[in-house]
Order: structure tokens, then C-alpha cells, then sequence
């Protein structure tokens, strides 16, 4: 298995100092044992007009057959059909990126202690890779690669020179080129070479979630072939390939709202300028959702949709709140929520504040009665509008609290996110958005059919052009005279049904 690394440079800038980048002195051949053979490095040249670094790796098929037994490792499609005798010595695979790894892992990690500023700089790189695996065939390898900004050429092998009437191989011959930091270079080599191969030579466990998106961070949530780039990485395993896909769902909306993925209210896309807002606009929301709440006494609160628990955990840090509930549909997302807020690790009483629930919104729950408020932040958007007056019967009509609060994004703003394509929404779970007279219009028509006050406000900076990023609607049971609860009669089937 081989694989070159080639740059150029100036007396100023001579090529040479890719040996620093690398921390493999171009003078020195050095060997390195690994899991499954030996990797060689070495520099076929290295002056300062042209420097190039060679990585040979050599594989031994027995150690790499008794590494597999009883492990998983045999069920990729070569080491299946014959252990003994196959591609895995000569084409680049995932023993090739494990060895990359394992040898420059201090460049993979973008570290350079002698020259600091080298790892920041883009370079003009060349790779070449004489002997690439590719399920997909050439077109995939430019697919993956070029996205990411290299130059790509990828010449199938034939099968065999003498018989041409037989066709080509699955194999490549791969060359790459375009200026790159050289540690962004290593984790596309490190990611894309296994998915070209698509048959990992070890099991592929819960830790390759991490180490796939350590190595993808900075580009692959945004690859548009991150969906086949993770299965295949993860040997198409689906529970692995599901939380990898979500995690690179979280981090694609932190980066866009400026916020660490941990404090991300993930159920809203919205790119924010960290210069005009240094508040998050997901920390505003739960700031205003507290303020509400507070402003109107409710001590026993329902966060309706409460996702992976991030205004559960607020709502808990006030002992003014006495009880919390959070209703989701999804139990991994409550699963989620539980581990945010410390559930397992509560003391009994602080533990009797919080209760997370599953049930969905489009149907009437006894549980949900008789609580102090209720909130909807980032909710409604989500549910098909055909489905809307179901989930505002099971919450004004049937659980009744005596606040209700109702965020939503407001679409006129959209126009301010830079990073937003026109005519998109901001999430792409999102049924619709409304602008500010559609939802004034929506909520004041459920509040006269359930019998509660209604009022607006903004939450994030309100531009005066297009509104605030976000609208909030704050209502507010009726009371009659007396100070008692007034409730409308029920006027339609499913109200009397129920």
C-alpha cells in the first residue's frame, strides 16, 4: 500500500519544511510497527523547490487475519471470501488510514510545535494514491472529493492490460491537487479512503461515531455526500449511522447560531452575526420564555416539545418552578434530555421537581392537565398545518393551563440571514413560517375560540424593517369577574367526545 504527499515552495518558502509539518526529518527513512504490519516514510526528494513524502505500508495477511478472528473484522466482502489472499496489501483501505493515523497524528491533528504557523498555511499539495479501491467508480471519487476543493483525477485500473475486451477494475488510480492545510488534507485521506473501499478490516464500534467526527469536523457536515460518507464509514451499521447523523446535524446548527452544540436549541436553523447579537438568539428565547413565566407566577410549568432538554434544565435551576415537565414524542430526544439535566444523578427531592414524558401533541393527554403554563418554543412550525387545530385543542382546549407561550421564527427576518438561500426555510423539518400578521392572525383566532387573552413579543434584536428573528405570543386564560376560570362549551364532536 503506498501513498505520496508532494508540495513545492521558494528559497523563502522552501518545500522541505513539509518535514516539519509531518515531524519526519527528510534525511531519515523511518519504520513504524503497527497493528497489522510495518509503515515506512521516507522522502523520494526534498529540496526547496519540490519536497515529497511517501508513506509504504506493509501488510502482513496472517497477523491481519488472527487480529480478526472473533471480532467482527472478517465480514468485510475481501477478507470474507478469501483471508488469505486478496487487495488488502497492495490497495488503499482503512488499514491504510488507520496507519496515517498512527503515523502522522500530530499533522492529522493540525499541530506543528517547531513551526507553529506552517499548520495554519495552505500549501500546494499533490497526493497520489497508485492503487484505490472504488465501490462507485470514479465518478463517487470526484463526488467526494471535489467538494472539499481539490482537482481530481481518478483513471481506472483495467482489469488486465492484455485483455481490454474485459473492462476496468474497481481500483483507481487517485491524484489529488489544490492548496490545502496539510492537516485538512490527512482527515479527507483519513475519512474518504475506508468509504471508497467500503469494507473496514475491523469491527466498527460506538468510538468510530467520535472519531469520525473529529476527522470531519470543519467539512463534513457541510459535504453533500455526508449521508453516504457516515453509513459507509460506519459500515452502514444503522445505529451508528443515525447518531453521527444527528451530531453533524447539531454541530451544522451551532456553527450557524454561534453557540456551543451543548447549548443549542436544535430545533431551529438561524445563522446569527456573533458581531450585532453576542447573545445567542437560542439563549434570548429561553431568556424571554423565563421572563414570561415568571412575570406570570407559574410555579408548575410543561415544556411542550422539550427536544433534548434545554429549557427543562433552565426552568430547574429556579426553585420558584416547583414542578417541570418535558413531553416529546421521540424517547432517544428524552433520553437526551435526561442525560442533560442530570436526572440519574439528582438528589430525591431536586429529582420530584423534574418528569419527562412521552406523548405527542396531536392528541389530548390527562397528564398534561392542570398545570400553570405551558410552553411551545420552536413547536408549531413543525406540525403540518392540517394537523395544527388538533395540537391547539389538546393544548388550549384540553390541558388548559393558565399561560400558554408560543415561539415561532418569523419569516420576514429571514432576509438578514446572509448564509440562508432566498425562498428557504430555516430548518428543513420546518412545515412552514409565518410572518408577523399570519401569526398575529393565528393566535388571536385561537385565543377567541378557547377563551384566553393574547399578546406579542419580540425575542432577538427587532429590526425595524423586517421584526425580531423570532415572535413570541404570551396567552392568558380568561377569568370572569369573580377571578374564576371561565371555559367555553365544546363545539365540535371530537371536543365532546372527549
Amino acid at each position: 500500500m503506498f501513498l505520496t504527499i508532494s508540495t513545492t515552495g521558494t528559497p523563502e518558502r522552501p518545500a522541505s519544511d513539509l518535514g516539519f509539518l509531518l515531524h519526519k526529518h527528510p534525511d531519515r527513512a523511518q519504520a513504524f510497527s503497527t497493528s497489522h504490519g510495518t509503515a515506512h516514510v521516507f522522502y523520494p526528494e526534498a529540496t526547496a523547490e519540490r519536497c515529497t513524502a511517501a508513506l509504504l505500508l506493509e501488510v502482513d495477511p496472517v497477523a491481519l487475519v488472527r487480529r480478526a478472528k472473533g471480532k467482527g473484522a472478517g465480514q468485510g466482502p475481501d477478507t470474507a471470501l478469501a483471508q488469505y489472499v486478496n487487495d488488502r496489501p497492495y490497495a488503499a483501505s482503512s488499514l491504510l488510514a488507520v496507519a496515517l493515523g498512527g503515523v502522522f497524528s500530530s499533522a492529522l491533528k493540525g499541530q506543528c510545535a517547531a513551526r507553529p504557523e506552517l499548520a495554519t498555511r495552505p500549501l500546494p499539495l499533490r497526493v497520489v494514491v497508485p492503487a484505490l479501491p472504488a465501490r462507485g467508480g470514479a465518478g463517487l471519487v470526484r463526488a467526494l472529493f471535489e467538494p472539499l476543493g481539490w482537482r481530481v483525477e481518478a483513471d481506472p485500473v483495467p482489469l488486465d492490460e492484455q485483455f481490454p475486451e474485459w473492462g476496468d477494475s474497481r481500483y483507481v488510480r487517485l491524484l489529488l491537487e489544490g492548496d490545502q492545510r496539510l492537516s485538512d488534507a490527512l482527515r479527507h485521506l483519513y475519512v474518504l479512503l475506508p468509504v471508497l473501499d467500503d469494507a473496514k478490516h475491523y469491527w466498527v464500534s460506538a468510538d468510530e461515531v467520535d472519531k469520525l467526527l473529529r476527522a470531519g469536523e470543519g467539512w463534513l457536515a457541510g459535504h453533500p455526500e455526508h449521508k453516504l460518507i457516515t453509513s459507509r464509514y460506519l459500515a452502514r451499521r444503522w445505529s451508528l449511522t443515525r447518531q453521527a447523523m444527528e451530531r453533524l446535524e447539531l454541530a451544522r446548527l451551532a456553527a450557524s447560531d454561534d453557540t456551543a452544540a451543548e447549548d443549542l436549541d436544535n430545533a431551529v436553523d438561524e445563522s446569527t452575526d456573533t458581531e450585532e447579537r453576542p447573545v445567542p438568539l437560542a439563549v434570548q428565547r429561553r431568556e424571554a420564555i423565563l421572563a414570561a413565566l415568571r412575570a406570570a407566577g407559574a410555579q408548575r410549568v410543561l415544556d411542550l416539545g422539550c427536544g433534548q432538554g434545554q429549557l427543562v434544565r433552565e426552568l430547574l435551576k429556579d426553585p420558584r418552578f416547583t414542578e417541570v415537565v418535558g413531553v416529546d414524542v421521540s424517547m432517544r430526544a428524552l433520553t437526551l434530555a435526561a442525560r442533560r439535566i442530570g436526572l440519574e444523578r439528582m438528589g430525591e427531592r431536586q429529582a420530584s421537581r423534574a418528569t419527562l414524558l412521552q406523548g405527542s401533541l396531536a392528541y389530548t393527554d390527562k397528564r398534561l392537565k392542570g398545570y400553570d403554563a405551558a410552553v411551545l418554543s420552536e413547536v408549531v412550525e413543525h406540525v403540518d398545518l392540517p394537523r395544527l387545530p388538533a395540537l391547539e385543542y389538546a393544548v388550549f382546549g384540553a390541558a388548559r393551563p393558565g399561560t400558554v407561550l408560543v415561539t415561532t421564527p418569523n419569516v420576514e427576518y429571514n432576509v438578514r440571514w446572509e448564509s440562508l438561500p432566498a425562498g428557504h426555510v430555516r430548518h428543513g423539518d420546518h412545515r412552514f413560517e409565518w410572518t408577523r400578521a399570519e401569526f398575529r392572525t393565528w393566535a388571536e383566532q385561537v385565543a377567541r375560540q378557547y377563551d384566553y387573552a393574547v399578546a406579542f413579543a419580540p425575542v432577538g434584536p427587532d429590526d425595524p424593517e423586517v421584526g425580531p428573528p423570532t415572535q413570541m405570543a404570551v396567552f392568558t386564560l380568561g377569568t370572569d369577574q369573580a377571578g374564576t376560570t371561565t371555559a367555553t362549551a365544546p363545539t365540535t364532536k371530537e371536543e365532546k367526545a372527549a
